[in-house]
């Protein structure tokens, strides 16, 4: 079993750098999965309400210990057209079974709605002691502004990046105000991992494709979240902490970027910069 290194969000809660991702895994193939997880390592699980998947997760989670566990959940902003944030979290905490969840998120930015108040709902969760930490999911540097304006500093801003979508203003803005950033889809939907400069990049190191675009994500502070479901290409994501990239690697993935994003949709903002 390997040991993955923390870092501390700016409430000096302890994150893994590496967490199972578990976008489109249900029923027994999410438990079996998770279960492998947490067998080789892994203690950071990253789901949603939207997921669809809490209560697998629960029973592979049965019998672990809480306190060795980093669980993330997220909520979306039209939950709270009927219920408050407080009902949709216990309801959450029930299909996970745990009393509390270490990183909240807001899923997405929507500005029809009151986001800053969602927010102070989700930090009133902190003081009840159902969460430890408060975040939110893609947004962009103008969504952040708007809600540090408003008195709220999200713990963490989990976005899509990779070497084809390197977003360095966004990460050098939540960097200034100590807001953590948290990489999903970091191998570009599987498309880095075809990619013949990260396989070159990969032989030096007898590394994959994959590891690699992973290493670079790590070596500038991004968590990452990759989903798997083989038992090779979940000991491949963890094993990323036995070599570092050279100057010419990083340059060469510093380059890569296009703007690509792999997730995108009617329900993202990312226009507003």
């Amino acid at each position: 079993m390997q040991t993955t290194p923390t870092l501390f969000l700016n409430n000096s809660a302890p994150l893994p750098l590496v967490g199972l991702g578990t976008w489109q895994l249900k029923g027994e193939e999410c438990t079996q999965v998770v279960q492998y997880a947490l067998a080789m390592g892994y203690r950071h699980i990253d789901t949603a309400e939207f997921y669809d998947n809490h209560t697998a997760i629960r029973k592979a989670l049965a019998g672990f210990d809480r306190e060795k566990l980093f669980l993330t959940s997220k909520f979306s902003l039209d939950q709270l057209q009927n219920e408050s944030l407080q009902k949709v979290c216990e309801r959450a905490l029930n299909e996970l079974g745990t009393e509390y969840l270490d990183l909240y998120l807001l899923h997405y930015p929507d500005r029809s709605y009151n986001m800053a108040e969602a927010i102070q709902q989700a930090f009133e969760l902190i003081e009840k002691q159902r969460v430890r930490a408060v975040g939110v999911s893609n947004f962009t540097t103008r969504h952040l502004q708007d809600l540090i304006r408003k008195g709220f500093t999200p713990s963490v801003n989990q976005v899509e990046f990779h070497p084809y979508l390197n977003q360095k203003k966004l990460l050098a803005f939540c960097q200034q105000h100590s807001i953590h950033l948290m990489s999903f889809r970091s191998l570009g939907k599987g498309a880095l991992c075809a990619d013949p400069l990260l396989k070159k990049i990969g032989d030096k190191h007898h590394k994959t494709p994959a590891q690699i675009s992973l290493r670079w994500l790590i070596e500038q502070n991004i968590s990452v979240i990759p989903k798997a479901t083989l038992k090779q290409h979940l000991h491949e994501n963890l094993d990323i902490f036995n070599f570092n990239l050279d100057s010419e690697d990083k340059a060469i993935l510093d380059n890569l970027d296009a703007g690509l994003r792999f997730c995108a949709g009617e329900w993202t903002d990312f226009s507003y910069i």
